[in-house]
């Protein structure tokens, strides 16, 4: 049975509230995804919540019904609350009716495989990489690496940027060295973005095995990363702008990468 409460000041509503803090996250070892959709498609992962809040109004969908009961089974910590309480926890006027608060995981950096992986430099924007996480999910690149000091993956604007991604992309954190003993041990190309690059030819075949290795939003690749890359690409730009946004350049990259490679994957 799910438990209700309806007080601002339960311990566990103060929780979930403290979740978009990144002290509390890193405490708990939790974050929070919101929405019924991203928790039913975290369940058919596998994944499931440490705490699972609804409002009655969710359950007029069979899906949150049976999710709800789901996750009883399995011993998940279900509350019922009303709408104003949840606006607290997600800091939303129109706040979802659905919100769990997840264990954090992250992935060895030998367990990403595939094609492509993606390696990111610094990031700072935490809806960049949310939303490259996303097109990392939508190519079907084999995981995504975060190299130095970069923002929060798990912190709410992340996760509400990749829209469910985050639960079906390996993540990984890694120091640049490791990355290079990576590559090395996989035989991968490292393909680097660079304004000293050179436009790739789009019939040129792609590497077998490739790392995408992208910049931070100020400053680009340091010096010493882009010496270390097989190939520096220049994306080609034709009127007054004279840059990407980086989750737009990323994408670029990998769909590049990926039509080059036939579509191979792809759904009807």
């Amino acid at each position: 049975m799910a438990h209700q409460i309806t007080s601002a000041s339960n311990p566990q509503i103060k929780l979930l509230k403290s979740l978009h803090l990144k002290k509390a996250r890193t405490e708990t070892g939790l974050f929070l995804a919101e929405g019924a959709r991203l928790a039913v498609e975290a369940a058919d992962l596998g994944v499931w919540p440490e705490m699972l809040v609804f409002s009655p109004a969710a359950l007029a969908r069979d899906q949150v019904r049976a999710l709800i009961a789901q996750a009883e089974s399995r011993r998940v910590r279900v509350i019922e609350t009303n709408e104003t309480i949840l606006g607290q926890i997600s800091k939303r006027d129109n706040p979802q009716t659905v919100i769990g608060a997840y264990k954090q995981h992250l992935s060895p950096l030998d367990a990403l495989d595939g094609a492509t992986i993606v390696a990111l430099e610094g990031i700072r924007d935490p809806g960049n990489l949310g939303t490259i996480l996303r097109t990392a999910d939508s190519t079907g690149v084999g995981g995504v690496v975060l190299i130095g000091d970069s923002c929060d993956p798990f912190s709410v604007e992340a996760v509400r940027a990749s829209m469910g991604s985050l639960f079906a992309v390996k993540l990984a954190r890694a120091s640049f060295e490791e990355l290079m003993r990576y590559k090395a041990a996989r035989g991968a190309a490292m393909l680097g973005l660079s304004l000293k690059g050179a436009a790739q030819d789009a019939q040129t075949p792609p590497p077998a095995k490739a790392i995408v290795l992208m910049g931070n939003e100020q400053s680009g690749l340091p010096e010493h990363m882009e010496a270390a890359c097989d190939t520096l690409v220049k994306l080609p730009m034709r009127g007054r702008a004279d840059s990407l946004n980086l989750a737009v350049a990323t994408a670029v990259m990998l769909y590049d990468l990926w039509r080059r490679r036939g579509y191979d994957g792809a759904k009807d």
